[in-house]
């Protein structure tokens, strides 16, 4: 896959206006950050200087929301010990294709944001490559944190040439596909345990969100959401002679949404990091937010219906933000409006069924050796 980036800018498309759901859960996992920053900073007795990566960090005001409160979080535990406030290396990456420049326009006013006596202590920088790579030096990293980025594969598994008319597995479908993902996926987290371990320090801590799934079949069908949808809508484009059945049966999403099984297999296998805390965090498929107020529809059968098609649509430009960029690599940008009005009648059909099914995230924090 050529690109692997969600859509930069700040158009109504975007990933910087599409990203409420990630920030929800983001704030569900801030109390274990900010335990997991404390535990780091008293295991290593306080160091004078803490570098802190962000593995991941897309654009928008989410890539600041988490190190915000890492950074106050840091200054607080200080003050409270009476120790001096350290010098802080905020180090912000994301591959290359990434829209750094959206995300660098928001660092006044993250500096703006944090605590006084930091003022001056605190540098952002870039630093743009694969997190599946080595991305800085040996044992110099205090405190890593990545969210929404590791069900994101190196690369589209091999050995999926019978799944002709999905983007990913879907049911049913066969064992086969699914161990082809589920290697990668085994392979990817591996490499980046391993890389992480060479960048951290001993007592150096991990803290990661990515979603996951509850369910012990991998085949459910509960397990795909957003991407049956895009396979619907593309086979659509396929049908009325949009886009080419050969484009179709050469695309697959580099994704996994690993069970939680899986994901402690490799953190034990690779060996590295111990695992400090493993936690569930819910969601939900069909939801948004209005200026500060969040609508989740759970409500009635008779929900209106102008209502419906609103929360639909933002759940389409939520997939939208994510995916359009892998979209226009392989078919172009003239079919993107066109397959995702497809996307929104699909989930409307499958509205009364998906509305209340949960999505599934983990977040997991951990500990190097």
């Amino acid at each position: 896959m050529g690109v692997l980036s969600m859509k930069g800018g700040d158009g109504e498309h975007s990933y910087a206006n599409n990203s409420e759901a990630q920030k929800s859960i983001t704030s569900d996992a801030k109390p274990e950050v900010v335990k997991s920053v404390n535990e780091m900073i008293v295991k290593m007795d306080f160091p004078g200087c803490i570098k802190v990566a962000d593995l991941g960090c897309s654009s928008g005001e989410n890539t600041f929301l988490v190190m915000s409160e890492i950074v106050n979080t840091i200054i607080t535990t200080y003050q409270q010990k009476g120790q001096n406030p350290p010098e802080i290396d905020c180090c912000l990456n994301d591959l290359p294709d990434n829209d750094f420049n959206t995300t660098f326009k928001l660092i006044p006013s993250f500096h703006e944001k944090l605590k006084m006596n930091v003022k001056g202590k605190c540098f952002v920088s870039g630093s743009p490559g694969s997190f599946y790579t080595r991305l800085f030096p040996s044992k110099s990293l205090h405190f890593v944190h990545s969210s929404f980025c590791l069900h994101w594969l190196s690369k589209v598994p091999d050995g999926l040439e019978e799944n002709k008319k999905n983007v990913y597995l879907r049911s049913p479908c066969p064992p086969n596909l699914y161990e082809s993902y589920l290697n990668q996926f085994k392979n990817d987290f591996s490499t980046f345990l391993r890389m992480r371990a060479e960048e951290t320090m001993p007592n150096g801590r991990m803290a990661l969100t990515l979603v996951g799934r509850k369910t012990l079949d991998p085949l459910s069908k509960h397990c795909f959401k957003d991407w049956s949808l895009v396979s619907d809508s593309l086979l659509d484009l396929v049908y009325e002679g949009v886009v080419k059945e050969s484009d179709l049966e050469s695309f697959n999403l580099p994704y996994y949404n690993p069970d939680e099984s899986e994901v402690k297999e490799v953190i034990d296998n690779e060996g590295s990091f111990e695992i400090n805390n493993f936690e569930t965090i819910f969601g939900l498929l069909f939801s948004y937010k209005t200026g500060r107020s969040e609508v989740k529809d759970d409500c009635d059968d008779d929900v209106d219906h102008s209502r419906r098609f609103e929360v639909v649509k933002k759940r389409a430009n939520l997939a939208r933000s994510i995916i359009e960029p892998m979209l226009v690599a392989h078919f172009g940008d003239a079919i993107i409006d066109r397959l995702f009005e497809k996307y929104i009648y699909h989930a409307g059909q499958r509205y009364d069924t998906l509305r209340n099914k949960p999505t599934v995230n983990f977040f997991v924090s951990l500990a190097r050796k």
